[in-house]
């Protein structure tokens, strides 16, 4: 996890340049304030990648997830999130739904999404990682940081962090 004091400190510092995500998700996860390096998916009702990376180390990492919104299935559920936990991940943002959100709250983990529901995807291995996305009007790379609170989810590069840190 990269230190910082909150969203709108980091905003304070960095406003020519820090990207902050329009005011839409929602917080699911025992953890309120996460940040780390951005590891991206884009997917779309089919969690396959969500569940691959998030069974992988994720030391300092954070999975940005574009689910392009969608409302209709979730991308996480518990079982995917505790191997996050499991695997050390700092936390996730969903643009999309998680279930089970009860047992996620209980668990140290952010997690950002839209909402909650129910249903669960498919899995037909769809998905691609590691590429820019675009959500909640701001676009992440891989590899920038994340930082997420209760006042919302803000993005920096390495190179403008590192700069003042």
């Amino acid at each position: 996890m990269t230190d910082f004091d909150s969203t709108c400190d980091l905003y304070d510092r960095f406003e020519k340049t820090a990207r902050v995500a329009d005011p839409v998700f929602r917080d699911f996860g025992g953890r309120r304030r996460f940040s780390g390096a951005a590891v991206t998916v884009k997917c779309f009702e089919d969690n396959s990648r969500v569940k691959e990376l998030l069974g992988t180390p994720g030391q300092g990492k954070v999975l940005v997830v574009d689910g392009g919104g969608g409302l209709r299935a979730a991308l996480m559920g518990d079982l995917i999130a505790k191997d996050a936990v499991k695997n050390g991940w700092e936390g996730v943002v969903i643009h999309g739904c998680v279930r089970d959100a009860a047992v996620l709250a209980t668990l140290d983990l952010g997690i950002k999404a839209l909402a909650a529901i129910p249903r669960k995807t498919v899995r037909n291995g769809e998905g691609q990682k590691d590429l820019p996305v675009t959500l909640a009007s701001i676009r992440i790379n891989p590899g920038d940081l994340v930082f997420a609170d209760a006042d919302g989810v803000l993005v920096l590069t390495p190179e403008e962090f590192g700069a003042t840190a």
